[in-house]
């Protein structure tokens, strides 16, 4: 990501953007669209769930390190004066308690943990559309505006880290199924997470929100699109 900031030179605060999308976890919606496409559910679970514990520490680390790289971000990252541990905390509360409170009803409670999980699923989606919908409502004029310059850069970006993750599986030699759950699980981000980081400790800087929110749709529309042209595929074949 912070390559691909450098190489197409967005606004400071879309790059910005990216590179908190891009420091993110991946988002829980990635192992339902795997299992759409026939690839590894397990696999993506197993992925989302280390990536999501990482990224307690992480995510703070990456967005100081990379956006202190870049030039034109540098600044905009000084100007908010961002408590690495602040965020550290509020990303443990939103991720990391959830977690372990999961994984304990997991174990101990599994009948109400498989009871609890489609009621979550439905208020997750819920709270996620409100923070979207959220951030395009308070940017709504900068949206707008720049809608265009958004969409495309997402695009790119999205593409470039779906197709990574694709190659990275085709290289390490996998099976059709583990690629497939690589490139999705790299391409769907938790973009709720990002607005919430956005709101809260970057004043919903519009470049950044709007990146995130773009995100949080374009990702959801590429990766219920693969799904439905690889199962297809397999259908065909079978």
């Amino acid at each position: 990501t912070y390559l691909l900031t450098m190489w197409i030179k967005p606004m400071p605060s879309i790059a910005l953007g990216m590179m908190l999308v891009a420091a993110c976890p991946g988002g829980n919606v990635s192992n339902f669209i795997t299992h759409l496409a026939k690839g590894n559910t397990a696999l993506s679970i197993t992925m989302t769930a280390i990536s999501t514990s990482v990224a307690i520490i992480m995510t703070p680390f990456n967005i100081w390190f990379w956006s202190s790289l870049n030039p034109s971000v540098a600044p905009i990252y000084k100007k908010v004066q961002l408590d690495p541990g602040e965020m550290f905390l509020t990303i443990f509360i939103l991720l990391g308690i959830p977690l372990v409170l999961g994984l304990l009803t997991q174990k101990f409670l599994p009948n109400l943990a498989s009871k609890m999980a489609k009621y979550f699923k439905f208020f997750s989606i819920i709270i996620f559309a409100f923070f979207v919908i959220a951030a395009l409502y308070a940017n709504f004029d900068y949206f707008i505006k720049y809608i265009g310059i958004v969409a495309v850069v997402v695009m790119i970006h999205n593409a470039t880290a779906i197709g990574l993750g694709y190659v990275s599986g085709k290289l390490m030699r996998l099976n059709f199924k583990d690629t497939r759950a690589i490139a999705i699980e790299v391409g769907i981000q938790n973009s709720a997470l990002a607005l919430i980081l956005i709101f809260n400790f970057f004043n919903g800087l519009g470049g950044m929100a709007l990146i995130a929110a773009w995100w949080g749709v374009w990702h959801l529309i590429v990766g219920l699109s693969l799904a439905t042209i690889w199962s297809r595929y397999d259908n065909k074949k079978e």
